[in-house]
């Protein structure tokens, strides 16, 4: 017997190490999908009560939908009054309402001049449309959403340019924030909680990537990155005050756009979330980001962590575990409410000398001082730096449920996939 365990246990330790069989699961393209790049800049939910139940989205107005875990979906392009320009983010509330966020391309108005949320009761998708305040000829880009614990509202962050890639050295950049007690019904007037600027050029000296989280109390956390690093901002009061400067948490050396070869434009915009599971580690805030700094044939991804709602923070962490001097890039994180759990999912080329690249998953059942990895993917692709790869993976993470999202490219043909996961999987109880 004990002979039988210890085979066993090095079955395990292989398995971790080089990797399982994961079931890749093909997300098909909605029946007449007509942008070019489309299923890129991938979003996904999955139910807080039922993870059987997921939804997703991808640019530039595709919305995906399984009632099975994921193992098999339906898939439809959705239309606004306001248009629908791409960067999807999928929401599923606590009382079970579904959610699309996007960019606004309105047949009467001004492209990206408004942020959109659709909302349903129905997983299919029958919407419901509102919209944050136009403040034209601003324009309004790449937002994120969380939902309060305490009271359901939703809180919404975003970049406000003055003048969408303006060189003029007197147009800014900004960061913004909306709030909805109604449940996406309507929204507050869009207030300013950045005070360093950045320009509008969509890079580097851009402020861009604010996202929200929401602890147990109600206290609301925003990241994101800019000229002077990644930076944060914080409310104890459901969004009515703000700390009247945002304070600098972590260096982003090398900036937070770099280039990886085969993809056409990479950046490592933070991702934020905190643990709510009323475990060891609970009211932890965590932010993920990649960076490239001096050396640039080695992007790494790391996190960092705070226990005391961002007044100090821990030492940057290394997430993926190789030792290579090759790229990994394109990191997206998740926290499993019900066990604290960390995921995290990002490209990675440290099996290769060439742009074949795989898809790793890592985890962390302890806030991230032990941090394991392992290849998901089932085999490597190659991208092609003239075909629009968007900007980010995604994953979610429910009651150990994991799901990752990414997309692959194949003789320049786009496709999205997940891996059916679930903790036992990886030696999580």
């Amino acid at each position: 017997m004990r002979h039988y365990l210890l085979f066993t246990f090095l079955l395990i330790l292989i398995e971790l190490s080089f990797g399982q069989d994961f079931r890749n699961i093909q997300i098909p393209r909605p029946v007449g999908a007509t942008y070019p790049f489309a299923q890129v800049e991938p979003s996904i939910s999955i139910h807080p009560d039922n993870p059987r139940k997921m939804i997703a989205g991808t640019v530039m107005n595709d919305y995906y939908f399984s009632r099975n875990g994921g193992k098999s979906w339906k898939s439809r392009s959705i239309d606004s009054k306001y248009g629908v320009n791409g960067d999807p983010v999928l929401h599923i509330s606590g009382n079970g309402d579904y959610y699309y966020f996007h960019l606004s391309n309105p047949p009467s108005g001004h492209w990206i001049d408004r942020i959109v949320c659709e909302r349903s009761k129905w997983i299919c998708g029958k919407w419901k449309t509102s919209a944050t305040k136009v403040n034209y000829p601003k324009k309004q880009d790449k937002h994120w959403v969380a939902e309060c614990p305490v009271t359901g509202n939703l809180y919404l962050t975003w970049t406000e340019f003055d003048k969408y890639a303006s060189k003029d050295t007197s147009d800014h950049s900004r960061i913004m924030f909306s709030k909805s007690l109604d449940q996406g019904k309507s929204w507050s007037v869009p207030a300013v909680i950045s005070y360093f600027e950045g320009d509008c050029l969509d890079g580097d000296n851009t402020v861009e990537g604010a996202m929200p989280a929401v602890n147990e109390k109600g206290e609301i956390m925003v990241t994101w990155t800019g000229p002077n690093g990644i930076m944060m901002n914080k409310s104890s009061d459901h969004g009515k005050t703000w700390l009247p400067k945002e304070v600098k948490i972590q260096d982003h050396p090398g900036g937070w756009t770099f280039s990886v070869p085969g993809v056409g434009r990479c950046n490592g915009l933070p991702v934020l979330k905190v643990d709510r599971s009323g475990g060891k580690y609970n009211g932890r805030f965590y932010v993920n980001w990649a960076d490239q700094g001096e050396d640039t044939t080695n992007t790494e991804i790391w996190m960092i962590y705070s226990d005391d709602f961002g007044k100090t923070w821990s030492d940057q962490i290394k997430v993926n575990q190789d030792e290579s001097d090759r790229h990994q890039f394109f990191t997206w994180m998740d926290v499993d409410q019900k066990t604290g759990n960390l995921y995290f999912v990002y490209y990675d080329r440290r099996n290769y000398d060439d742009e074949s690249t795989d898809v790793y998953l890592a985890y962390s059942t302890d806030g991230g001082t032990t941090i394991r990895d392992t290849i998901i993917s089932q085999k490597p692709f190659k991208p092609n730096t003239d075909v629009f790869f968007g900007d980010y993976l995604n994953i979610a993470a429910v009651d150990g449920v994991i799901r990752p999202i990414w997309p692959r490219m194949d003789d320049e043909k786009i496709t999205l996939w997940t891996a059916l996961i679930d903790s036992g999987q990886l030696g999580i109880e």
